[in-house]
């Protein structure tokens, strides 16, 4: 794994974290969002190091991509919710091609075209229990050439981090009372940090 997925997870429990922010992991250059897949599809994405290796990725609907480590635990169950989504996959991309998306995407609870590029929603934060925080993380959701081009151009490298997902499961349901830091010290947590975006960013996506 990365040793930008081993860094120390940052407290969420403060009172004061914004409504709508972007949390992740990054670099000066790139970003981490995550998805869930089945075997055939991630064993194929790792080996050629590109999403859609195996001829099973054609998704007819969206593919949903989140900056949040535990919103999506809570999404895949710790990877144990389905067969289609067994494996969690770290996708590097550039915060070039982020911000991108950003800049062209609607709001979901906003008029668009059916096919819209790229969709966001606001929904609430997980913790690593999956429960829910009283602020709201970031979904964004990819179509037709703009998942396309994110797939050719944006992705610099792919990681299976279901082994990390699946340890965490194991830990929370073998300690009961194991705490947040104590899960950091562990490597089970992510480092996510507030990721700043320009303010034209930040009016389109209602983040003030």
């Amino acid at each position: 794994m990365s040793s930008t997925l081993n860094q120390p997870a940052i407290s969420d429990t403060k009172a004061s974290t914004p409504q709508r922010q972007i949390r992740a992991s990054y670099t000066s250059a790139t970003i981490i969002v995550y998805q869930a897949y089945n075997d055939t599809i991630a064993d194929a994405a790792i080996s050629a190091q590109r999403l859609d290796a195996s001829p099973l990725y054609r998704p007819a609907r969206a593919t949903w991509i989140k900056p949040s480590w535990n919103w999506m635990m809570y999404r895949s169950g710790y990877s144990y919710k389905d067969a289609n989504q067994a494996r969690i996959l770290a996708i590097h991309m550039t915060q070039e091609c982020f911000i991108g998306m950003l800049r062209s995407a609607v709001l979901a609870v906003e008029s668009h075209e059916k096919g819209q590029g790229v969709v966001i929603q606001w929904d609430p934060e997980r913790g690593p229990r999956l429960e829910k925080r009283d602020w709201r993380s970031i979904q964004i959701g990819l179509m037709g050439d703009v998942r396309d081009e994110w797939i050719k151009k944006g992705i610099v490298k792919i990681e299976d981090v279901t082994a990390r997902a699946r340890d965490l499961k194991r830990v929370l349901d073998e300690e009961k009372d194991i705490g947040e830091d104590d899960l950091t010290e562990k490597g089970l947590l992510v480092e996510e940090k507030v990721f700043e975006v320009p303010e034209d960013i930040r009016t389109k996506l209602r983040m003030d």
